[in-house]
């Protein structure tokens, strides 16, 4: 069965450039003009994977990322942002807002196909993953949820992914590197700088337990993950 994925993006022109990549490499796309078209499609249907444009009338791509993370329906659909600013702290403030990838306009069809193939890769090993539990925290890995004691986590999919390696990795130290080739993958060109981003994100999601004690920054080597708090 086809991957559907959702372009969400103001211009038609691009959109239309954008679906046709899509069914060339073999995707279903669909098409959102706005926010609010971008939710009717999710409500019909939940894409397999969203690219929203950062600059979008009335409600900006930030914002609805931060939305769609919120939302129990997308929270764990993988989002890539397109977009035009290829600043570092534009980029960073993308990876904050929950997107898991960003293209940056002008792209080739080739380089979307490839960053939509390795979001896709990630999502698919997620799946795959176990179960397993240190102290308090549990990963449920079949039904892709995070428990802290008896409550559940809301965690996006990045968050989630480096979560469960640091639970399968504990006591043991990684540096940046290290982490965006167990994580995101090696074949991904993602800044290190990536890693902080979403290690700040994973301790704000275990905070309200009182865990984010558990992803330890070990000075001047990278981060460990200990039950010890």
């Amino acid at each position: 069965m086809q991957k559907r994925i959702l372009i969400v993006d103001d211009e038609p022109a691009i959109r239309e450039m954008v679906a046709f990549a899509l069914r060339k490499g073999d995707y279903e796309p669909a098409h959102a003009g706005d926010a609010r078209q971008a939710h009717e499609s999710i409500s019909e249907k939940v894409p397999d994977l969203i690219l929203l444009d950062w600059m979008l009338p009335g409600t900006s791509g930030l914002d609805l990322a931060r939305r769609l993370r919120r939302e129990s329906l997308t929270r764990d659909v993988p989002i890539i942002m397109l977009t035009a600013r290829g600043e570092e702290d534009d980029r960073v403030g993308g990876l904050e807002a929950g997107v898991d990838d960003y293209v940056v306009k002008p792209f080739s069809a080739r380089e979307l196909l490839a960053r939509i193939r390795a979001v896709m890769r990630r999502s698919r090993d997620d799946d795959e993953d176990g179960s397993v539990s240190i102290g308090a925290l549990r990963i449920d890995g079949a039904a892709h949820r995070v428990f802290a004691g008896d409550d559940p986590v809301q965690i996006g999919p990045t968050e989630y992914r480096l979560l469960h390696f640091f639970m399968t990795h504990p006591e043991r130290v990684y540096s940046r590197s290290q982490l965006l080739d167990h994580v995101w993958g090696g074949n991904v060109y993602v800044e290190e700088r990536t890693v902080d981003v979403h290690i700040r994100r994973l301790r704000k999601t275990l905070e309200p337990a009182g865990l984010e004690g558990m992803v330890q920054t070990v000075r001047g080597a990278g981060y460990r993950f200990s039950a010890s708090l």
